[in-house]
């Protein structure tokens, strides 16, 4: 008989084999819960979730930071056979209104510090039926998370009976234009996914892994399943500060963090000033938008961690491509390996990735060609909810289309060039930003950039720099372009700089170049 991949197997498993061993550790207040306490505590939300009516295929959404309450919800709602929503804890209550509504959600779950987001649209929404508040204050109309908890039976829980193609995530995209829209995962996604990464970040009982990036984020959601049934350690931070992770770092001895390139940065710069000293091994996971060569070196050398880069989306799981060194290239330079380990990297097991030129053809392995990314396997989303339009445009005869734009070398390392709508076109000619951005952040002045298209009269358009100086440095724009002619082609350099305090950016940390391309465009209009 077939046994079903489904999510609840890997609570299962870290139950029986590590029971008694540390299983979360809450950063705030130093909670801590073994793997038994951790499986009381969620048969208690499943029992819960059950007395408000919730049933096999509903929604249940979470708006929470990274708190143990978030992560006992991914096996807690799984157990009833209900679908997890979790929120973007960045995005506006008109948002907020149109993913619970457009998901059906029943029940939502909202952390204190974030209610106030929730409470101008109580009346707008259509479909939830009790709201349950993490750390509950005054909110009338809210039940008090811990109260009601207590109030339910932890022993041993009847589940429901599931198949490995149920569904068990509706994630929500950005929306940078229009709509949000939902991807639903099965359990079979996220299993097989959580196998293959596993498998290639070398996870083992032995980890403790600190939850930087939010649990409502792609690789934030993936790492519940894969370290829990590894019978890891998990630590849950937050607020995404540099001193408060070198501090779980230091006290909890954590062996590894997945984050974005800016979250890194905040550290570098945090390690620039403080030197903190960290006396075992640490695994940095990068996730997001490609990291500059110049950080790879820097983690390794400077922090004496080690550098793991990783893509994906949500569509597919979220992950698709790592890059380490391969054993056939460890002779190479230090140089050359830095270069290696900055890019996207190869496949992950189980899953077919190309990059594709306008007519779905290869393009050749030179590491110059760039094409659109394109996924094939195991974790590619079951399909967009209620949007059967966006659906068939992204998933194209068994391939997912990312929209992202990259090369692929000699070697077969995949290296991401840009978002389809991020690359700047110039007299013709095709300029990665990342490409940009990367030899930006080789100037000592530098703490952060961001390349954007501008119009130009003769060329269409042209690169424009974005960039947070370090405290205490300056620079002027001439000497910044000058900088970038001397390090790239001079049709890929900047023309135009502007310098400000800080850079809009996501939850998980990303830069949100769609809102720095409409503050310069206003900025023109206000002239």
């Amino acid at each position: 008989m077939n046994v079903p991949l489904v999510l609840t197997h890997f609570l299962d498993r870290a139950v029986r084999l590590y029971g008694d061993k540390e299983a979360i550790i809450g950063y705030e207040g130093d909670r801590r819960f073994t793997y038994k306490q951790f499986n009381y505590r969620i048969n208690q939300l499943s029992r819960g979730l059950q007395s408000l009516g919730i049933k096999k295929g509903d929604k249940v959404a979470y708006l929470a930071p990274n708190t143990i309450e978030m992560l006992e919800a991914f096996y807690g709602i799984y157990q009833v056979g209900a679908i997890m929503v979790p929120l973007n804890i960045r995005l506006t209550p008109h948002d907020y209104t149109f993913i619970l509504n457009h998901s059906e959600s029943k029940v939502l779950f909202v952390d204190q510090e974030l209610y106030h987001l929730i409470e101008p649209i109580l009346p707008k929404l259509e479909t939830i039926k009790a709201i349950i508040v993490h750390y509950k204050d005054d909110q009338k109309n809210a039940i008090d998370y811990d109260e009601w908890l207590a109030t339910f039976d932890g022993s041993a829980f009847p589940r429901v009976d599931l198949d490995e193609n149920d569904e068990c995530s509706l994630l929500y995209t950005s929306g940078t234009t229009g709509n949000p829209k939902g991807v639903l995962l099965t359990h079979r996604n996220n299993y097989l996914h959580a196998l293959s990464s596993m498998h290639f970040l070398r996870v083992t009982d032995q980890d403790v892994y600190l939850h930087v990036l939010p649990m409502f984020h792609v690789n934030g959601w993936g790492s519940p399943f894969y370290y829990t049934a590894n019978g890891a350690t998990h630590v849950t931070l937050r607020k995404v500060a540099a001193d408060q992770i070198f501090d779980a770092i230091q006290k909890y001895k954590v062996t590894v963090i997945h984050m974005a390139p800016t979250v890194l940065n905040t550290l570098l710069q945090y390690y620039d000033e403080h030197k903190p000293t960290i006396s075992h091994n640490v695994r940095v996971v990068i996730a997001g938008s490609a990291p500059p060569p110049a950080f790879v070196k820097r983690v390794e050398k400077d922090l004496g961690w080690e550098f793991i880069q990783v893509y994906g989306m949500t569509e597919s799981s979220p992950l698709s491509l790592g890059s380490r060194i391969l054993s056939q290239y460890t002779d190479l330079s230090d140089e050359e390996k830095s270069l290696l380990k900055a890019k996207a990297g190869t496949p992950f097991i189980g899953t077919e990735v190309k990059v594709v030129d306008e007519y779905g053809e290869e393009v050749p392995h030179d590491g110059e060609t760039m094409g659109e990314i394109i996924v094939r396997g195991h974790g590619v989303m079951k399909g967009y909810w209620r949007n059967e339009s966006a659906t068939m445009e992204t998933l194209k005869n068994g391939w997912l289309y990312t929209g992202d734009v990259g090369t692929i070398d000699e070697r077969g390392y995949i290296d991401i060039t840009d978002r389809k709508k991020d690359i700047i076109i110039s007299g013709g000619e095709n300029i990665s930003s990342i490409e940009v951005e990367g030899v930006l952040y080789e100037h000592p002045a530098v703490r952060e950039a961001a390349v954007i298209a501008i119009p130009h009269e003769k060329w269409g358009e042209t690169p424009h720099a974005i960039v947070v100086l370090k405290e205490g440095h300056n620079i002027t724009e001439q000497e910044l372009i000058d900088f970038s002619r001397s390090k790239l082609a001079h049709f890929k350099a900047i023309t135009s700089v502007s310098f400000v305090d800080e850079l809009p950016k996501t939850a998980s940390g990303k830069i949100q170049k769609v809102q720095l391309r409409k503050q310069y465009i206003d900025s023109l209009e206000q002239v």
